[in-house]
Parts: structure tokens; C-alpha cells; sequence
């Protein structure tokens, strides 16, 4: 079995996947095909960070994130990163740094996310999508570090961004 597809939805699909080991064997593997995502961490020209407050249906409570959103087809990792900021914050910059890259849970997701920072960052108007209940927190760099050592900031992604902040 070379690759047998359970099921293709909206933004995943499921694969039973038979891959190459180093050793030259093969193991079957379930894998779910992700095309990718970003996440902005925004600052605006006084130097606070914009994180979000969002609902998450799956574990059915908010937490704090950074925007971050799923690419969509032939979209590159800058575009979304700049589309996903105005579409969740209502934010926009000119200024895009790449910060680097991770894969959040590849022991069975293709996912792989770009984190970016963006700077001078000018208030628009929101384009929230019909499931998205967040609110824009403004914050110091000390205040989410301090968020991130209580516990409130469980977000893996989130975190990531942190880390090549430099804020924690």
C-alpha cells in the first residue's frame, strides 16, 4: 500500500501513508495533510504587541494567541501572514519579518507554520470570519512573558512566536 486516502475536508485531509525508515524499512502511518499556516506577532509604533483573545470550539474556551490563520491555495506565507493580520485584528504593516519556522505536530501533520513579526502596525477595519469570536489585547512585552509564567498562555504556537521574540 503506497497511499490510501480516508478522507479530504476543507482545510485537512487523512492519508494512510506507507513511508521510507532510515534503516530502509516502511511503517504505515495515518498523516494529515495541512497546507500550511502562519502567525504575526504585531507591534505597534509604541512598541506593545497585539495578541488576541479567541473562543476555540475543539476545547471549548479562549485563550491567548497571536493572529495565525491556514494558507490558502497557491497563497504564499507573506501574503497570508498579511491577509490573516487585517482579516483577525484589523491591523496592517508594510513590515514583515520572518522570525522561522515550525512544525507543531509532526509525528502525523504535514502542518508547518511561518511565524513573522510585523511592525508599525495601523489600525483598519476587522474581517472576521463567522466562527471567530476574538478580541485585540494591546501588551507590553513583560505583561505576556508574566501571561506566558502564570499559565495563560498555553497556545503552542503562540509560545513558539514568544521564544523568537525573545520574550520568554
Amino acid at each position: 500500500m503506497k497511499i490510501r486516502h480516508v478522507y479530504k475536508g476543507k482545510v485537512i485531509d487523512l492519508s494512510l501513508k506507507s513511508l521510507a525508515l532510515p534503516d530502509g524499512g516502511r511503517v504505515v502511518t495515518e498523516v494529515v495533510g495541512h497546507p500550511g499556516a502562519v502567525l504575526v506577532a504585531p507591534f505597534l509604533k509604541d512598541g506593545s504587541l497585539i495578541m488576541i483573545r479567541q473562543y476555540r470550539p475543539v476545547i471549548r474556551r479562549y485563550i491567548y494567541e497571536f493572529p495565525a490563520g491556514t494558507r490558502r491555495r497557491g497563497e504564499t506565507y507573506r501574503s497570508c501572514a498579511a491577509r490573516e493580520l487585517a482579516e483577525e485584528t484589523g491591523l496592517r504593516s508594510r513590515v514583515f519579518t520572518r522570525l522561522g519556522e515550525i512544525y507543531p505536530v509532526p509525528g502525523y501533520s504535514t502542518e508547518k507554520i511561518v511565524i513573522y513579526r510585523a511592525v508599525s502596525c495601523l489600525k483598519g477595519e476587522c474581517r472576521r470570519e463567522r466562527d471567530e469570536f476574538l478580541e485585540n489585547v494591546p501588551l507590553t512585552a513583560k505583561v505576556a512573558a508574566a501571561l506566558f509564567r502564570r499559565g495563560d498562555i498555553t497556545d503552542a504556537k503562540t509560545i513558539c512566536a514568544l521564544a523568537f521574540l525573545g520574550i520568554i
